[in-house]
């Protein structure tokens, strides 16, 4: 407005400046539904504003709830399709948990995803906002409803076991530590990139609408190689198998229009791709002093038969933290 005369002052003023528009209440999730499938396995529906919808997690509580607790995070693999976490239908989470004194939140629906915020919107697997989610949105529900103390970890296979550890040293201050079950955790590099690409490719997706272009920026700011000062300190635990083929393999439930040879053929390949990832990781790790726990074992394929073992083996390196 123009200068002018203060009302009954006589004092010319200046112009009275416009209030600044008031910035808009930061959204939040808000819990929507809660099934008990049992008293100490429930099933919830988070209605998440960065997501965009409704996102299915479980929660696995400890034998006593009335006292605050630590938290693990655990995320599926690229190929989980269930509406409950793999974790829990196939890795056995639920009876190694039933003794530990910590929340475990599973979330699922990720397939494909990295657990990552997605550049531009995808055709096939849509724009998700995981990091999001699992960094900003979810955590405070978990601890508000479920006694939650603030102190997490986080635990992935695959691509999920990738994302752990970006996670991590991205929000350092969120997360103890972290595991990796058969993942690719450096993405940066030709052939590491590569390996990223043919995981989103399978479920359908373009990874460059998920981190950009080839060789972008974004890829190196998902890669735990290159942040090694923000995992130091960390309780870090690597794991892949070579790829050679075993005995549970033969025995391992066939994936829906496998054959045996195909699906030893996959795995095996998927894993001997995983392993060489993981080394190199852990290579990186040794080289520049940030002590991490490996299990690199001769035999062991991209499988559940053995995923499911895993978890009494990094459950002391994770748990120091927690």
């Amino acid at each position: 407005m123009a200068a002018g005369l203060l009302a009954g002052s006589g004092v010319l003023v200046g112009p009275i400046a416009s209030a600044a528009p008031a910035a808009p209440a930061p959204t939040v999730a808000t819990l929507d539904t809660v099934t008990k499938v049992t008293p100490r396995h429930l099933d919830l529906t988070v209605d998440s504003p960065a997501m965009r919808g409704k996102v299915s997690v479980s929660v696995l509580l400890p034998r006593d709830t009335s006292v605050s607790r630590s938290t693990v995070y655990m995320l599926d693999g690229a190929g989980a399709t269930g509406a409950v976490s793999d974790w829990i239908t196939k890795g056995n989470a639920v009876k190694f948990f039933e003794d530990k004194n910590v929340n475990v939140v599973l979330p699922s629906g990720g397939k494909g995803s990295f657990y990552t915020d997605w550049d531009r919107k995808d055709p096939v697997v849509g724009q998700p906002m995981w990091e999001t989610f699992l960094t900003e949105e979810l955590p405070p529900l978990i601890d508000r409803y479920y006694n939650g103390n603030g102190r997490n970890a986080i635990v992935g296979l695959s691509m999920g076991g990738q994302a752990a550890l970006a996670l991590t040293f991205r929000h350092p201050n969120l997360y103890t530590g972290a595991a990796s079950l058969s993942g690719c955790p450096p993405v940066s590099g030709l052939l590491n990139e590569a390996y990223v690409r043919a995981t989103v490719a399978r479920d359908g997706g373009d990874a460059t609408n998920m981190w950009g272009p080839i060789q972008g920026p974004n890829w190196a700011a998902h890669d735990p190689s290159l942040h090694l000062d923000k995992l130091r300190g960390k309780n870090l635990y690597i794991s892949a198998g070579s790829g050679a083929i075993g005995p549970l393999d033969f025995t391992a439930p066939l994936d829906p229009g496998m054959s045996r040879q195909q699906q030893l053929f996959a795995a095996s390949g998927l894993e001997s791709g995983a392993y060489r990832c993981s080394l190199e990781f852990a290579v990186t790790l040794r080289a520049n002093n940030v002590p991490a726990t490996e299990s690199f074992p001769l035999i062991g394929t991209h499988s559940w038969a053995y995923w499911s073992r895993d978890l009494p083996e990094l459950w002391p390196t994770i748990a120091r933290g927690l």
